[in-house]
């Protein structure tokens, strides 16, 4: 179901002009583009509409800037991915996973609770000429299973997730794969567990709730 609104919204988007969601370069990771909302409400309501149900904020329609952090990293970094196995947890639009992949990764999967996100991950990855493998529901009580990379873009944001977040990362770590965390300095993250890599200065933010951020840094866990 998700899938089939998904793709009546992009094709009513592309045929009768409506500007709710629109398909655009990623600032930071122009490599990347995205199907990203104009207004969040709208497109919510549009969606609703289409779904005949109430549902979840679209979170997966803004290009969350932790999640751009470490798009552009991997993608000026592909050693860190190429050949290797990854999991994007808490994917969103899918924008980490897609740079993985164009990064040369072996295999790329991605996560996500919200069904619209995984769906939306399907129709970005399609536009960016990339395979995406989708995973649906809460993976936190596990290790990642496989994968040898995870990459979580903004994940800290609120405090019961990170909580499950960091264990679930702790224990991706103590099997031996590799960690990346992208974030803005959210309330939540666990800094004392994290180093940081690199930063990116931004100046063009994102979702709303982001307006005043300057800076994103990717993150590693202190080993």
């Amino acid at each position: 179901m998700p899938t089939c609104v998904m793709c009546d919204l992009v094709t009513t988007a592309d045929t009768d002009g409506y500007d709710g969601l629109r398909l655009a370069p990623v600032p930071l990771v122009p490599e990347v583009r995205l199907h990203l909302a104009d207004d969040a409400v709208v497109l919510r309501a549009r969606l609703e509409a289409l779904a005949g149900r109430d549902l979840p904020e679209p979170l997966w329609a803004d290009a969350w800037i932790g999640g751009r952090a470490i798009a552009r990293y991997v993608l000026d970094h592909p050693e860190v991915v190429a050949g290797r196995t990854v999991l994007d947890v808490a994917s969103g639009s899918g924008l980490v996973a897609i740079a993985a992949a164009i990064a040369g990764a072996r295999s790329v999967t991605a996560n996500d609770i919200d069904p619209y996100a995984l769906a939306a991950t399907g129709l970005n990855a399609q536009v960016n000429g990339v395979h995406i493998e989708t995973v649906p529901g809460d993976v936190l009580a596990g290790d990642g299973g496989g994968a040898e990379v995870v990459l979580a873009g903004d994940v800290f944001y609120r405090p019961d997730l990170a909580a499950r977040m960091r264990q679930f990362l702790q224990r991706v770590v103590a099997r031996g794969a590799d960690v990346l965390v992208g974030d803005p300095g959210r309330d939540y993250l666990p800094r004392h567990w994290l180093e940081v890599v690199t930063a990116y200065q931004v100046s063009t933010p994102g979702a709303p709730q982001d307006a005043q951020l300057t800076e994103v840094r990717v993150l590693r866990p202190v080993r």
